[in-house]
């Protein structure tokens, strides 16, 4: 599984451009599946099981990672971005990027510290003030290498460390599609739907159309959540920890999560002895925020990996909550095919 979070993490995939990720996903199932590609780019994968169960289930996570476009051109030849997703612009300054369909590498920069005033050292640099240096002198050169529209991605290593650490970008939610590979690959009992969706950093968008198409009774969303259990947080603010196992939420600002269901997983980790958290705050928010009001309602729960410095060229999560993650969901879905 750590192998295909590796291959997962290094392709490229921005909200709306999410194509390489998916071509991989469909290369390592296309005969273990039934599947489809709706017309938002979600894919759509049908795994018939030994039996049919009472409930139509659905599992998900979101393949698009968050990152930059390119909005103009300067006459220098450096580039303007906006945003795709929440990305904090204090983890931009400095880093090296990959530009469009031809990978054009180039550098995040902005105005150089002694330039800035007293006050603009205390703040991080915003976005309108962040250009890309591709390494050419005018917009003319500039523009036979990238165009307007065109995604900018990190670039990142992926790094097994420390005692059981790993460090990528697009962790978040590539973790969650190597969770559902894995089940696609060794089979199911029951019948299962699994959506790997687009386009949620931006808006929940693939898991709404995804979950329309599909009309499950239960969902179970696969994600990536912020841990913040670092030494300038305490208590309540570190929200959840690495180390102590998967998170399963009871609400966030999209979702008050199925009761049942969450009391359901916690259950079920007690009874396997596997660890388990929740978060304590309510903050953030995933594909379930979509999924969970589809149609007449869907019973829907959440199992995330914590992860610390989220929706960032080095995320890091804790193997054993990775793994802990898919046998917990698998713990979920054996308790719900029948409910």
């Amino acid at each position: 599984m750590l192998d295909k979070l590796k291959d997962l993490c290094l392709l490229d995939g921005i909200s709306g451009d999410e194509g390489a990720v998916r071509e991989y996903i469909i290369d390592k199932i296309g005969d273990k599946a039934e599947i489809r590609v709706d017309n938002l780019g979600n894919l759509i994968a049908f795994c018939k099981g030994k039996n049919t169960p009472k409930n139509k289930i659905m599992v998900s996570a979101h393949m698009d990672e968050v990152g930059m476009i390119v909005t103009y051109v300067n006459s220098d030849g450096t580039l303007k971005v906006s945003s795709v997703g929440g990305v904090d612009p204090r983890v931009v300054f400095g880093r090296r990027v990959k530009i469009g369909r031809n990978n054009v590498l180039g550098v995040v920069g902005g105005k150089a510290i002694h330039n800035l005033t007293a006050e603009e050292r205390k703040k991080s640099v915003p976005f309108d003030k962040l250009t890309i240096d591709i390494g050419v002198d005018s917009r003319e050169e500039a523009l036979k290498l990238v165009r307007l529209g065109d995604s900018v991605r990190f670039v990142s290593d992926f790094v097994e460390y420390g005692e059981g650490f790993v460090k990528c970008k697009a962790i978040d939610d590539r973790a969650g599609c190597a969770i559902m590979l894995r089940m696609i690959e060794e089979g199911v009992e029951y019948d299962t739907y699994f959506t790997f969706v687009v386009q949620e950093e931006i808006g929940l968008r693939g898991s709404t159309c995804a979950a329309f198409t599909v009309a499950p009774d239960y969902a179970v969303v696969l994600e990536s959540t912020t841990a913040a259990d670092i030494p300038s947080a305490s208590g309540e603010k570190r929200v959840c920890e690495l180390g102590k196992g998967p998170v399963v939420s009871y609400m966030d600002r999209h979702t008050m999560y199925d009761r049942e269901l969450y009391e359901l997983a916690f259950s079920a980790a007690e009874e396997k002895c596997l660890p388990c958290q929740t978060k304590t705050m309510v903050a953030g928010g995933n594909d379930a925020g979509a999924i969970h009001v589809s149609r007449g309602g869907v019973k829907t729960a959440a199992v995330s990996l914590p992860c610390r410095y989220l929706h960032s060229p080095s995320c890091v999560i804790n193997k054993a909550d990775f793994e802990n993650a898919y046998v917990l969901t698998k713990l979920i879905l054996d308790r719900t095919y029948n409910k």
